[in-house]
């Protein structure tokens, strides 16, 4: 062997392992994700300027390749094994150098794209809260009236359904901070950030809700409060027309017209109190309402109490003037001897009919409780006969307190004859209307069934319209289908036999009433024989969806043991090897597990095609794999 090429080979060789060792060097150094944007971003920049020396190492080792060509052609075979051999290490030892390098380099830079991708994101959050505070901030606004209070109320809950929307944001941007702190240990988004990120959320939530039940509350109160002045105002003009009728009307008696106007003058003084809780509620009302608002409010109350008291000083001035044609001494006695006689034939006529009540058991059969209600009916209808005698007995009792005569033998009658006759009243009156509402149960109680089950039938309809990728879920739907389904059968049955009990129900409703139960027994039944539709089908896709489900985890589950194989064989093969022959037979090893990955690409890519076919609405939530995170199953 000739000396010089040999130490040219050795020289050179020694220059290209010393440039690794130094890129080595240097690479361990930036090999760290850990610390501040700024030393991240140094590392970024000193392994871009490491990568751009291999055109220096190829250099390098081209010139160890080329001064070993030389020594080659002069050495013995002995000598030349041992040259390939350092060759075969040098190329090794670049080839690790350049991988490590690539490696390196692109660990930095993905952290480095993360945390920009994370900054923009949280500096979109801070913008939006930024422009929810400014939005929140400002005392709420004093409206004219009730419509404009409640469009208030309603961008409110816009605002409210848009910060709840966000809530997504927050959690991936929490996610993504959790991520980054976990990488590179800056306290910029270490666990006291992401506490402060959802601390501002959840004050900006929380304030949005209050605003909405603030606006919702001053809403509602005025639109109470409306509605008892409406109230007001329709009563109010129902006694005006009352009073005017009775007024100068003289084809009815005396009697009748003062009785007549002292319910008008109970009345006034029931509506002297209305007006004054009117009054109390208004002011809770005028504090949540603009100053125009406020004044038209206070004109209209005004308004309300010079209309009463124009009233009360008409109906004053007509009681009086009737009252004077009224004191006469023979008419005392007249009006005595007919009350006396009145109230004997009116108390007489309570008790037969009271006595006719029955009092036993009640019964609970449909056609004993149809029966009984007549009986009630006719006794009811019997008692508000003798209404009539009860009026005349206590106008003409009114009339002789305009005497100056001792009425009190004769108050005491109609007291007690009074007493007698609301005690029959009341007892029919219930057991008419206990009996009647039993009727009306047993006639709706079909309809309410189908009123309760119709809204869980829908709710189920929704909630499975989209496919479930939970198994457990899936059953637990079918499960609810197969009892809706049952009782709509049910329901059903109970519908049709409602229809053939027209008669009844119309004695006991009315006709009126009967047309719209039998209406909505018409409706219901159409509604439900839809839903059972809706249902059969929903049951249909939901055991269809099932079977696919089942195929496609045996097709998932065949592979995933072929991939864990090959992962396990190519483990096997990660370990370095003493010579060349070990290498070359790792290599082969390698290419052959690599085939046999390659086959697995087909039947991978179909399994993939028929999960995101059945899993359309799971992978938009999820959004597409970034490059470095591909399912594990799949790697």
């Amino acid at each position: 062997m000739n000396q010089l090429p040999h130490d040219e080979f050795e020289s050179s060789l020694e220059k290209a392992e010393a440039w690794m060792k130094e890129i080595h060097e240097r690479l361990k150094e930036n090999d760290n994700t850990q610390g501040p944007r700024s030393a991240l971003e140094s590392r970024l920049r000193e392994t871009e300027n490491i990568c751009a020396l291999e055109p220096d190492g190829k250099l390098l080792v081209d010139k160890v390749l080329m001064k070993a060509e030389v020594l080659l052609s002069e050495s013995s075979e002995e000598e030349k094994h041992e040259i390939h051999l350092k060759l075969a290490k040098i190329k090794g030892l670049f080839e690790e150098t350049t991988t490590y390098m690539i490696h390196c380099h692109s660990r930095i830079e993905w952290v480095w794209l993360h945390w920009n991708e994370y900054l923009r994101a949280r500096d979109e959050f801070t913008l939006w809260l930024h422009n929810i505070i400014l939005t929140l901030e400002p005392d709420v606004e004093l409206q004219l009236g009730l419509k404009e209070k409640r469009w208030q109320y309603e961008q409110a809950l816009v605002l409210m359904k848009d910060v709840l929307n966000h809530s997504l944001l927050v959690d991936r941007l929490l996610e993504e901070a959790a991520s980054l702190y976990n990488r590179i240990g800056d306290p910029s988004v270490d666990e006291s950030v992401q506490s402060a990120i959802m601390a501002e959320y959840i004050q900006i939530k929380k304030k949005a809700q209050e605003r909405v039940e603030q606006l919702e509350k001053i809403w509602k109160d005025h639109e109470a409060y409306e509605g008892d002045v409406n109230g007001f105002k329709t009563w109010l003009n129902s006694v005006i027309e009352k009073l005017k009728i009775y007024v100068g009307a003289a084809s009815d008696s005396t009697e009748n017209r003062l009785d007549i106007l002292q319910e008008i003058s109970k009345d006034v003084e029931s509506g002297h109190k209305q007006i004054e809780v009117l009054e109390m509620k208004s002011a809770q009302v005028i504090r949540n309402t603009s100053p125009m608002g406020a004044e038209k409010i206070c004109k209209e109350l005004e308004e309300l109490r010079k209309t009463l008291k124009e009233l009360k000083q008409m109906n004053d001035e007509e009681e009086e003037t009737l009252l004077k044609t009224h004191n006469s001494e023979n008419a005392f006695l007249l009006l005595a001897r007919q009350l006396e006689a009145n109230i004997n034939e009116f108390r007489k006529a309570t008790q037969r009919l009271e006595e006719s009540l029955e009092s036993g058991e009640r019964v609970k059969s449909e056609d004993d409780l149809i029966n009984l209600w007549k009986t009630l009916n006719a006794t009811k209808s019997a008692l508000a006969a003798e209404e009539a005698k009860a009026e005349r007995v206590k106008v003409q009792l009114r009339d002789l307190f305009k005497f100056s005569k001792d009425v009190q033998p004769l108050s005491d009658g109609v007291i007690s004859a009074m007493r007698d006759y609301q005690r029959a009243k009341s007892k029919a009156f219930k057991l008419s209307t206990d009996t009647e509402s039993e009727l009306r149960q047993l006639f709706q109680n079909p309809l309410r069934e189908f009123l309760y089950w119709k809204p869980i039938a829908e709710s189920v309809l929704d909630a499975t319209a989209v496919p479930m990728n939970d198994g457990a879920m899936n059953h637990d739907a079918l499960d609810n289908i197969e009892k809706l389904l049952a009782e709509s059968c049910t329901i059903k049955d109970k519908l049709a036999a409602l229809e053939k009990k027209k008669e009844r129900i119309l004695l006991v409703l009315g006709e009126e009433k009967t047309r719209t139960l039998l209406q909505d027994i018409a409706t219901a039944e159409k509604e439900r024989e839809a839903l059972h539709q809706d249902l059969l089908q929903r049951k249909n896709s939901l055991q269809s969806l099932a079977e696919q489900r089942k195929e496609f985890d045996s097709a998932f589950k065949a592979l995933h043991q072929k991939i864990s194989a090959i992962r396990v064989k190519s483990m096997k093969e990660n370990e370095l090897q003493p010579d060349v022959i070990g290498k070359e037979a790792q290599i082969q090893s390698l290419q052959t597990l690599l085939e046999e990955l390659m086959i697995l690409n087909s039947p991978i890519q179909e399994l993939i095609s028929t999960s995101r076919s059945h899993s359309t609405r799971t992978y938009q939530t999820m959004g597409a794999y970034p490059n470095d995170m591909t399912p594990h199953c799949l790697r």
